[in-house]
């Protein structure tokens, strides 16, 4: 599979050797400060040490000898790789390995804030083969429902375009850096001030060369539910050919009278955008108990719903590039990119555990006298998310955000998906 998880005593040389992958490859691929940096329970990916396998579900009409023509393998790999199969008694639903070099294909899309444009610049250039739309996080409304620039974004967005990328421009409901209720609420109820800001959209994407928009509205009162779907219909209407890609809040039910998703009607959204994201992220929550930002048995329950709603083709679900730093017991939040996480561990010397529920690692520390609980993303846990994306037919994935150093998940993407690039 290409991860190996760091036993007591073994040192970046021995391991270095064991793959007969340089140390240099290592360090760099997982984001390793130094020669010394290991811990009990790091799972370091491991470039070119690969059995690679994809997960399947048997459908109406699968044979094995179908799907070894499928996947470019063999029937006697398939029988090897599943002990337990019958060639003759498939049933529909069943997941089995597939042994494959055969890349899972996706469509990524890639948020990025540019409080530095050329930091921001510099990034997307080292990532642009690992991404087919770039969401410039740039741009709020007022309350008249006016769009406008928060941060300048005209440089990266030409920037993108030569880079063989697709810029959305992406719009929050924010006051400040905090997404408001009561804006966007006021907005969406009033039909001129819905007209302002599809009119304001279009015509700052066309000036700034985007290729489409990225709505990002948090919080919508439940009451502007249909407003929301008003909103979109008139943009989509208007952007005709651009993309229209909306973000919403995951869900396992819908709760129409619910704050936080009420206001999200998969359905009706679906039937509007040309991609919905959902966003599998802070299940573990800033100010919450210590748990999983993104946990897998979570991420699977809002895959299954919103496949109740959704196309698989116009679905997104959400990776994290961070984790969260928790001080206990009262939760005082710390956020932390996922490369930062693992080397406070490397750090402190501190063991990593591994939730198998939850394909999610963690450890604690003390420091200050203080406790803390850190949850994190690693080489097993995008993985196990990968897979989910695969074994569901979904479009693809989307990361929050690209300036946080994820070099594992990059090492993977760049050996394992083949990027689809609109």
């Amino acid at each position: 599979m290409g991860v190996h998880v760091v036993q007591s005593g073994e040192t970046l040389w021995a391991i270095s050797r064991m793959y007969r992958v340089s140390i240099s490859e290592i360090m760099s691929d997982n984001g390793l400060p130094s020669t010394n940096s290991l811990t009990p329970g790091l799972a370091l990916y491991i470039p070119r040490d690969q059995s690679p396998y994809r997960l399947y579900r048997i459908k109406s009409g699968d044979s094995l000898w179908k799907l070894a023509v499928l996947y470019n393998t063999t029937l006697e790999a398939i029988t090897e790789a599943n002990p337990a199969l019958a060639q003759n008694s498939l049933s529909v639903g069943q997941i089995i390995t597939i042994p494959t070099d055969v890349k899972v294909e996706m469509v990524t899309l890639g948020f990025i804030v540019p409080y530095s444009q050329q930091a921001a610049i510099e990034q997307v250039s080292r990532l642009a083969g690992q991404i087919t739309y770039l969401a410039v996080a740039a741009y709020s409304l007022t309350a008249e429902g006016y769009a406008y620039v928060q941060l300048e974004d005209r440089e990266l967005s030409s920037t993108s375009k030569r880079l063989g990328l697709n810029p959305l421009l992406m719009i929050r409901n924010q006051i400040g850096s905090e997404f408001s209720a009561e804006l966007i609420g006021r907005v969406l109820e009033n039909p001129d001030f819905r007209k302002n800001l599809v009119n304001s959209l279009i015509a700052l994407s066309r000036e700034r060369g985007y290729s489409g928009i990225s709505i990002d509205f948090e919080f919508i009162p439940p009451a502007r539910r249909s407003d929301f779907l008003a909103f979109l219909r008139e943009l989509k209407e208007a952007l005709g050919t651009l993309i229209l890609h909306v973000n919403v809040h995951a869900k396992t039910e819908d709760i129409p009278n619910n704050p936080i998703i009420g206001a999200y009607d998969y359905q009706g959204i679906a039937r509007i955008a040309d991609i919905v994201a959902v966003m599998t992220i802070d299940y573990g929550y800033p100010g919450g108990p210590p748990d999983p930002v993104s946990p897998a048995w979570w991420i699977e329950q809002v895959v299954m719903y919103s496949l109740t709603q959704i196309n698989p083709k116009k679905l997104q679900i959400a990776m994290p590039l961070y984790g969260y730093d928790k001080i206990v017991p009262d939760n005082t939040t710390i956020a932390r990119s996922v490369m930062a996480a693992q080397n406070v561990a490397l750090a402190h010397w501190r063991p990593i555990q591994y939730d198998e529920r939850a394909d999610s690692p963690f450890y604690q520390y003390r420091q200050n006298d203080q406790e803390h609980f850190v949850w994190f993303e690693d080489i097993r846990s995008y993985i196990a998310k990968y897979r989910l994306i695969d074994l569901y037919g979904l479009l693809g994935t989307t990361f929050w955000q690209l300036s946080l150093p994820a070099p594992q998940n990059w090492a993977y993407v760049r050996d394992r998906v083949n990027i689809i690039k609109s």
